[in-house]
């Protein structure tokens, strides 16, 4: 091969990775704006979490509600509230209610989209192709390795072609964990109030409050 078609050659497969990387970072630019846009998301999905350490599967169903950087999801086994600052998990076997004021990776792993939002200041986006969600709608394929040093070790992300919106997120960890959320039904433009978002105690008059702040 003649040196400069070998030049060309190298130049165009240059300009081919400049642009899949640059597509991307755009398709989950245009998600975190549809989001950021929607005046509130309500959602029903199903996790499934393995363990390859134990060989064990778990799954459920729950639902979530966000808006901006708040949120609130539900499942079989806990409730949980966030306002933006401080977190509220209420467990009903145990009746008890934990506060925190969560922060970076444990956040990624309750609110996918907070990681839409800052996902530039850790990872480095690569676009994996097209696929189709469990909800049956046609993605974009991006999968998302930190920069430095996690827990986390790959977050692999699925984004509705024609929506923008969420469809699967799967985060796996160092520990072998494998966390995987799958949108079934989503809606926007549910508008809720920010007291939505909050622990009301008298809800929950006989829970035990223990603060972990």
């Amino acid at each position: 091969m003649k040196k400069n078609s070998l030049f060309t050659l190298l130049l165009l497969l240059f300009c081919a990775t400049t642009i899949v990387a640059q597509n991307a970072n755009e398709i989950i630019d245009k998600a975190a704006s549809v989001y950021n846009n929607a005046n509130g998301i309500s959602a029903t999905y199903t996790i499934r979490i393995h363990s390859a350490q134990n060989n064990a599967t778990e799954s459920f169903e729950g639902a979530i509600n966000m808006k901006g950087d708040k949120f609130t999801f539900t499942t079989p086994d806990l409730i949980t509230w966030y306002d933006g600052s401080t977190q509220w998990t209420y467990m009903p076997r145990s009746e008890e209610v934990n506060i925190s004021n969560p922060e970076g990776e444990e956040l990624q792993f309750t609110n996918p989209v907070i990681l839409l939002n800052s996902y530039k200041k850790g990872f480095t986006a690569v676009y994996k192709g097209e696929s189709t969600a469990l909800n049956g709608k046609a993605t974009y394929d991006v999968e998302l390795t930190p920069k430095k040093k996690s827990d986390i070790t790959k977050i692999s992300l699925q984004i509705e072609k024609f929506t923008s919106l969420p469809a699967g997120i799967t985060i796996q960890t160092k520990n072998g964990i494998k966390n995987t959320i799958h949108v079934s039904n989503i809606k926007t433009g549910v508008n809720q109030a920010d007291s939505f978002f909050t622990f009301k105690e008298s809800d929950y008059p006989d829970a035990e409050i223990i603060d972990l702040r």
